[in-house]
């Protein structure tokens, strides 16, 4: 390897080194593309909620099916009403699900995680069967039979993303929080007199945190497909709300007439799901330091290049 070349590779640890986990995970190719492109889906969100080129319900019937050009970049629908704007609204009901299912994924998995790990032996197992039981259901069939009781909407799949891949979240954690139950440093808390909150809060919490941060994000990626595919199905967002989900099931019934107007929301879910997927990824490897670890030597193994005695 040239000089240039380690350089640069040492220029770009000394970056890591001095922004934490955060410089580490900008300096891994997944990492870096997870974060873009969850920056654009916000951003475009943010945008979105308080300006769109045209009122993404706006019919237009004059206009139905024009193909890309200036004033329509993406084009239109059958209807009239431009696919940029309705992609950049639906891009709000995409952040909403991933952020309340996190929100409630986060709850719910810190709750039952801790009860599992941290009480009575009767209360921790009877909390491993619960898990054991809920974690039997796919997302899917729990948002199909809330919505069966409650009609399809965005709060529906909210709630059945957050329950559950806050089940999922649990079960990962609980193990870690048990692990690490047992180690000297909590040890040494309890010898001090920390209460068990408090030893949650100073030292299981932040161990486990790795863990956590990268399992919510690719809970966030579960919930942006689920929300697609729920309304996609009917049980998702109403016909009133944008969603991704929603234009790609009007539109797939000509994918063979006009292709191209399938081929965006298709490609905005796909992105993203990969995005997030990939920023799970990026987190894993930036956080935990065994990975860190096998990444250096395998890279200090790349560069050394033994001499050849002749």
């Amino acid at each position: 390897m040239s000089r240039a070349a380690l350089r640069r590779q040492r220029r770009a640890r000394l970056r890591a080194r001095r922004w934490g986990w955060l410089g580490r995970l900008w300096a891994l190719g997944t990492g870096r593309f997870g974060l873009l492109v969850v920056a654009a889906v916000t951003l475009t969100a943010l945008v979105a909620a308080v300006w769109t080129p045209f009122d993404p319900q706006q019919v237009d019937l004059a206009a139905r099916w024009s193909a890309p050009g200036l004033d329509h970049p993406l084009g239109t629908d059958g209807s009239g009403r431009d696919i940029l704007s309705l992609l950049m609204a639906g891009a709000r009901t995409t952040i909403l699900v991933a952020v309340g299912a996190g929100l409630i994924a986060t709850a719910l998995g810190l709750v039952l995680a801790a009860l599992g790990a941290l009480t009575t032996r009767v209360v921790r197992e009877s909390v491993a069967v619960l898990i054991d039981i809920l974690i039997a259901f796919p997302v899917l069939l729990i948002a199909m039979m809330i919505s069966a009781v409650w009609g399809g909407s965005l709060a529906v799949v909210v709630w059945s993303v957050g329950i559950g891949f806050g089940v999922n979240i649990a079960r990962v954690t609980r193990p870690e929080l048990r692990r690490v139950l047992h180690s000297d440093v909590v040890l040494a808390g309890k010898a001090a007199g920390l209460t068990p909150v408090q030893n949650l809060a100073r030292h299981l919490l932040p161990h486990v945190a790795p863990v956590f941060i990268v399992q919510l994000s690719w809970g966030m990626a579960v919930a942006v497909l689920a929300e697609a595919g729920l309304s996609y199905l009917g049980f998702g967002a109403p016909v009133t709300d944008p969603s991704w989900g929603l234009l790609l099931a009007e539109l797939q019934q000509y994918l063979t007439v006009y292709p191209l107007s399938v081929l965006w929301p298709g490609l905005a879910i796909t992105v993203t799901v990969l995005g997030l997927n990939l920023l799970g990824d990026g987190l894993r490897e930036a956080t935990d330091p065994t990975l860190r670890t096998a990444r250096g030597a395998a890279r200090a193994a790349r560069t050394h290049m033994p001499e050849v005695v002749a």
